[in-house]
């Protein structure tokens, strides 16, 4: 797995942590759009033997994040301040790739959408992120 993800021409990020913990990795990062993906094991499962919906939430947020954070200025960071799911099919052993657009970037805040499909391209989650832009002093040392 790359060390950093390209966010745009001039700026990197490091992968974050949770991306190794649960095995996700970006396909494709374009402006205001990201593309991530997750082969499942039994290691994401519920006791129910399909992959835990945290995981799922998980996966998503981490597309959503960094769509967003491509459309980001020099100094601007970002925190999530709300996150939905909606879980439209049970998943097992799969590939789940979550397809995320930023909707509207504002001044402060910000609206995503992520589409989750799994090997057979169907659309087994839908998930929305709000985001709040920090700037200046809110968004040192983050």
């Amino acid at each position: 797995m790359d060390k950093t993800i390209k966010l745009n021409a001039n700026k990197e990020i490091s992968v974050p942590p949770v991306a190794k913990l649960i095995g996700f990795v970006p396909l494709e990062i374009k402006r205001g759009e990201a593309l991530f993906m997750l082969e499942t094991k039994e290691e994401h499962f519920n006791p129910m033997g399909t992959v835990h919906g945290g995981i799922l939430c998980d996966l998503a947020d981490a597309a959503m994040g960094i769509a967003y954070a491509t459309l980001l200025n020099e100094n601007e960071t970002f925190t999530t301040i709300e996150l939905k799911i909606n879980y439209l099919k049970p998943v097992w052993k799969t590939t789940i790739k979550a397809h995320s657009i930023v909707i509207k970037k504002g001044n402060s805040i910000g609206l995503i959408d992520c589409s989750l499909f799994d090997e057979n391209e169907a659309l087994v989650a839908k998930a929305s992120s709000t985001c709040m832009t920090l700037k200046g002093e809110k968004a040192k040392n983050r």
